[in-house]
């Protein structure tokens, strides 16, 4: 058998507007998802299309169990994290030679599928390889890794990423004249953003302006709102939505001596907190247990 991992990721800038080909960027963050694939002549279900996917694409047939840190529906991306270290687990499993550019590539195009043709490549990226990446248009890039200080905010309340994007994209419709100014307004905060990855306290406040911005496209949620004032109030930098909205998770960039008491705030709101930092490794080999 063999087992894989793969990090989740936060968007730190720019997400709704990479949709229209602006300038975004993702991280990768600790809390894993684990895959244990092995080779059985009488596999047991998934009940997961991105899992059964996987077996599909490789052209294998296999059994698998799944133990992830990251919650679902929750902005994190744990069914990139999901995808992603399935497929590496399977090429492992049945020597099948993949590199990690196939396996990005493969998760992609599951996503993709799964998700009826809405998904980005920027989770399966920032999964597959780690570290920050830099989202323009088409193209991926990684950045120099930065030693944030991160506390993750989760709602606890479920949101649906296409259902978001597709909110959005009639606003636009109705509106472009308001919706286009704010989508050039996020890539500008993104822009000013990258010349700041080092400066945490200028972040933070790149990040709460990514969030006015994102409120105005009618992304927020009652429950964001309420954690991310709470995480500013206990000392954070910044703080803002992360993916889609609408529910899922806030991202809060601290001190890192606030770091739990940030944790604290956002649990006072009935939140879930999650403490982290940058994942540079991406998707890894584990110790079978």
């Amino acid at each position: 058998m063999a087992t894989w991992s793969a990090p989740g990721k936060v968007f730190l800038f720019g997400e709704h507007a990479v949709v229209y080909g602006k300038m975004g960027i993702a991280m990768a963050i600790r809390p894993r998802v684990f895959v244990t694939v092995r080779d059985t002549k009488r596999p047991s279900r998934a009940k997961s299309p991105y899992i059964d996917s996987c077996f599909e694409a490789m052209g294998v047939i296999g059994s698998v169990y799944i133990n992830s840190q990251i919650p679902s529906s929750s902005g994190l991306g744990s069914s990139a994290a999901v995808t992603v270290a399935t497929l590496a687990a399977i090429n492992d499993e049945f020597n099948l030679n993949k590199t990690r550019e196939d396996i990005a590539a493969m998760a992609f195009e599951i996503e993709k599928t799964v998700q009826k043709g809405r998904a980005s490549p920027t989770d399966t990226t920032v999964s597959t390889y780690g570290g920050i990446v830099l989202i323009t248009g088409g193209s991926r890039r990684r950045l120099p890794p930065q030693n944030m200080h991160l506390v993750v905010g989760d709602s606890l309340v479920s949101h649906s990423t296409s259902r978001m994007v597709e909110q959005v994209a009639d606003l636009k419709k109705r509106h472009p004249e308001i919706v286009d100014p704010v989508l050039d307004a996020i890539q500008g905060v993104s822009m000013s953003a990258i010349h700041q990855l080092s400066n945490p306290r200028e972040l933070g406040r790149y990040m709460n302006m990514n969030n006015s911005l994102l409120e105005v496209l009618g992304v927020g949620h009652p429950q964001l709102a309420k954690m991310i004032l709470a995480s500013r109030q206990a000392g954070a930098f910044g703080a803002k939505i992360t993916g889609a909205g609408g529910g899922g998770s806030m991202v809060a960039l601290c001190p890192k001596q606030l770091k739990h008491r940030v944790a604290k705030a956002i649990e006072s709101c009935d939140g879930r907190a999650i403490v982290t930092a940058i994942d540079t490794e991406g998707v890894r080999k584990e110790k079978n247990v």
